[in-house]
């Protein structure tokens, strides 16, 4: 039985060639991102910021959100977050730290009881402190550079020199146009975007150790074929996984996206960002970054030519040898 192919294998698309587009493009998102952050800031969420959530669930079965956020608004207490989720009238509202401590925040909860008790029944309290939120900045800092770090290693230790850089390179940029899309969009940063952006990692990872892997096997079949070329080889030759990967995924976030809720809509948001960059970028930049740093045919055909001189002199050398 003959398998499906979705990308034709004997394809011959110069995919490095496009590199003149992808880079000024993808070095402009990154610039844009650099000021956006120093300049706007991630939005983040009421882990980070500390904060109090109340979740309810209307006694009736459905809610008037407009009335409920118009209530909320009316405490005169900040920034107020009023947002459906789930199905059946559950609301959460998400009410930013009060000045005063402890005590004010006690009194807002009090407050909103009092408000919403007739109509709601009142399911969940979280109050998260400033200093449990710093602690929290840290830990989820800690972790994403930590992991971050283990990535490069491994990268670092799979591949020879040229080809680690160019992994490490495209891990990073996938990186830095996920937190451009938090900045641009505004979506709330909070536990579950880390949760993504480590996710997002190891995605990237995957689209480019396939990739490179198929790089690197070309570059030892092919020791006269233009660099350019063989590196369009190999981006073909995975092209067809990398399309039924990328699809089956995106199909996946996509029915999360629509039909998930809003618990989930802004870590299955940021997923389906993810997965269109980590394609685009273990195509138009990871491999055409590596015409730049140095990986050639001749190089290879030379590194292998004098790997084999070694290993003959060595066996040569050897008691007993012919």
């Amino acid at each position: 039985m003959r398998l499906i192919r979705i990308f034709p294998d004997d394809s011959k698309f110069r995919f490095t060639r496009w590199r003149a587009l992808s880079f000024p493009f993808s070095a402009a998102i990154s610039v844009l991102t650099l000021v956006l952050f120093l300049t706007v800031g991630l939005n983040f969420g009421i882990d980070f910021t500390g904060g109090t959530l109340i979740e309810m669930q209307a006694k009736a079965g459905h809610a008037d959100i407009g009335a409920v956020r118009e209530a909320a608004h009316s405490f005169e207490v900040g920034e107020v977050e009023a947002q459906e989720f789930g199905q059946g009238g559950q609301i959460s509202l998400r009410f930013r730290t009060q000045p005063g401590g402890e005590q004010a925040q006690s009194a807002l909860v009090s407050r909103a009881r009092e408000t919403f008790e007739k109509d709601f029944e009142i399911r969940r309290v979280e109050t998260v402190g400033p200093r449990v939120s710093g602690e929290l900045v840290q830990s989820g800092t800690l972790g994403v550079v930590l992991s971050i770090v283990a990535v490069l290693g491994y990268l670092w230790f799979r591949f020879e020199l040229n080809l680690a850089i160019g992994a490490v390179i495209g891990t990073l940029h996938d990186i830095v146009l996920t937190v451009g899309f938090f900045l641009i969009t505004q979506e709330e940063f909070n536990m579950t975007s880390i949760a993504a952006i480590l996710t997002i990692v190891g995605y990237s990872l995957n689209e480019t150790v396939v990739v490179f892997d198929r790089t690197r096997e070309l570059l030892r079949k092919y020791k006269n074929l233009p660099t350019e070329e063989l590196l369009d080889l190999s981006i073909n030759h995975t092209m067809s996984r990398t399309v039924m990967t990328a699809t089956t995924t995106a199909l996946s976030l996509l029915a999360l996206v629509l039909f998930g809720g809003q618990a989930i809509q802004g870590f299955a948001n940021v997923m389906l960002f993810g997965v269109v960059i980590c394609t685009y970028s273990a195509i138009f930049v990871s491999s055409p970054m590596l015409i730049y740093l140095g990986v050639t045919t001749s190089t290879r055909a030379a590194a292998d030519d004098k790997a084999d001189a070694a290993a003959k002199a060595a066996s040569l050398s050897k008691p007993g040898a012919a």
